[in-house]
């Protein structure tokens, strides 16, 4: 398995460990890519629309996925 592909298992292992608590808020998290040591997601749900969500993206998913895979640089959410 390439590198690359280890560490997009591991994101998705991580935000999968996550989902539970943004479910109980009414949201939810989607694994979109990785590209250039950058987690791309998109927040769904009451997620989608909440004014805390900057605050779940840098302080929750950021932070979460940083202390397992200290590469990754930053999380974007991004919204279609």
């Amino acid at each position: 398995m390439k590198k690359n592909e280890e560490t997009i298992n591991k994101i998705k292992e991580n935000l999968d460990s996550l989902k539970p608590y943004l479910h109980m808020e009414g949201g939810d998290v989607e694994f979109v890519d990785y590209k250039d040591k950058v987690v791309y997601v998109r927040l769904t749900g009451a997620c989608a629309a909440c004014m805390f969500s900057d605050e779940t993206l840098k302080n929750g998913l950021f932070e979460s996925l940083k202390a397992d895979i200290p590469e990754i640089e930053d999380v974007i959410n991004v919204t279609i």
